[in-house]
């Protein structure tokens, strides 16, 4: 085996020790998939012929997925409702072989889910069954109690905070959780969005999409001005005390940053080509891939090579699908071996 194969092969099963704590907005992304060939005579909408229905993890759950799959040790900590959909969850992450213990139930919330509806492997309308208010007191201290016995019974190597603005992730929690998780030296990246972009500073890694860091700073970026990018997370090392900024750019690839002192060392990578079937939750992947590889001890350019090579490989499936490692272990052989030089 070639020595640099040798290298992705110990990266791989270092994946393997890696405890990783996901906190964050958890939901049930339901599909309804059908068939399509007449358009309604009751108004000009197509008709699905329900053919097959469909539950899978999504969000916060998602991530964790994305971690079983890579060989790690997923720690899900979130609140959810007390209700159906709450039964249906716990039985989803069951099935998956991921530990409940971290889900807490609250009769005021709603399980958040996600109804897709498929007609000939196109998405034609989504539902969302959600609750997007920040929790309240009770459940806050409820999280934050369990949050804080996640992490002296496990010790994970590093945190995930996946925020989908659905109120798991509050400027209150995010205050405390990330204190915490300082305390304890526990690396934390974060899956920002736009309500509180700007409340999560003193992190390792900060993951926005294009869309998202234009909302969070106020300002308009291209994604091909790779000046603009270097401006953009120079503000956020700055301002946010953030050390590493992934900004991840669809279908342009990636481009990260890391402090070091006053200087600052960038990097940026095309995206693989792909024929694209469904974008949802290739942000989960990158996430999950960074976060490991963080915690494995890899060097910056290694991990936004993983972890740009596994958002494009998940875009291939139609619906929201956890990466395959192998597959994504065999397409890391092929690389161009520059790109794992750090």
């Amino acid at each position: 085996m070639k020595q640099e194969n040798k290298q992705i092969d110990g990266l791989f099963e270092a994946f393997r020790d890696c405890k990783i704590l996901i906190l964050g907005d958890v939901m049930i992304d339901a599909y309804l998939w059908g068939k399509v060939d007449r358009i309604s005579p009751e108004a000009p909408v197509p008709v699905v012929q329900l053919v097959k229905r469909e539950s899978m993890l999504g969000g916060a759950a998602n991530v964790a997925l994305n971690i079983k799959a890579m060989g790690g040790n997923p720690l899900l900590c979130a609140v959810i409702g007390d209700d159906a959909r709450a039964d249906e969850f716990i039985h989803l992450l069951n099935h998956a072989g991921i530990d409940a213990s971290g889900i807490f139930r609250s009769k005021s919330r709603l399980t958040t889910t996600k109804f897709r509806i498929i007609g000939n492997t196109t998405q034609m309308l989504r539902v969302d069954e959600e609750v997007e208010a920040d929790l309240d007191a009770r459940e806050e201290e409820m999280l934050m109690a369990g949050l804080k016995k996640m992490i002296e019974v496990h010790r994970p190597g590093a945190v995930i905070m996946q925020d989908y603005n659905k109120g798991v992730l509050s400027r209150s929690v995010i205050e405390q959780a990330i204190q915490l998780f300082n305390l304890h030296g526990i690396p934390v990246a974060v899956d920002p969005k736009k309500k509180n972009f700007e409340h999560y500073r003193n992190v390792d890694l900060f993951k926005p999409n294009l869309k998202e860091l234009r909302e969070g700073l106020k300002i308009e970026i291209k994604s091909g001005e790779v000046t603009s990018l270097s401006e953009a997370a120079k503000r956020l090392h700055i301002q946010q005390s953030i050390n590493t900024v992934l900004i991840t750019l669809s279908d342009e690839g990636v481009f990260m940053s890391q402090q070091h002192g006053d200087t600052f060392q960038e990097i940026s990578l095309p995206a693989h080509l792909r024929k694209i079937a469904d974008v949802s939750g290739a942000g989960d992947t990158v996430i999950s891939v960074a976060a490991l590889c963080r915690a494995a001890g890899a060097g910056m350019k290694t991990t936004a090579a993983l972890a740009n090579l596994a958002g494009g490989l998940v875009c291939e499936h139609v619906g929201v699908v956890p990466i395959d490692r192998n597959r994504l272990k065999s397409e890391a052989f092929l690389l161009n071996l520059n790109e794992y030089k750090e």
